[in-house]
């Protein structure tokens, strides 16, 4: 199982802090397909993803265990 932290606008949309799911092994890219499809999370293209609290790219991997957190762009006022 993996654990997904969302942040901000994303919490919102999905309406939880956290998203569990039951894959063994998938990329970076894999898991924002997963997250657009199937949560309704709209593109997260421009979202940064933490893997184990290490900034991870589109091809890193992620296993059963790991915690992954999508960060959303911050804009200030």
């Amino acid at each position: 199982m993996i654990k997904v932290l969302l942040f901000a606008h994303l919490q919102d949309k999905a309406g939880r802090e956290i998203i569990e799911i039951e894959y063994s092994s998938l990329t970076v890219k894999e898991l924002r397909k997963i997250m657009e499809t199937n949560y309704e999370l709209g593109s997260l293209e421009h979202v940064m993803v933490a893997v184990n609290e290490e900034y991870a790219l589109d091809q890193d991997s992620i296993h059963s265990g790991d915690v992954v957190a999508l960060i959303p762009p911050v804009s200030g006022g």
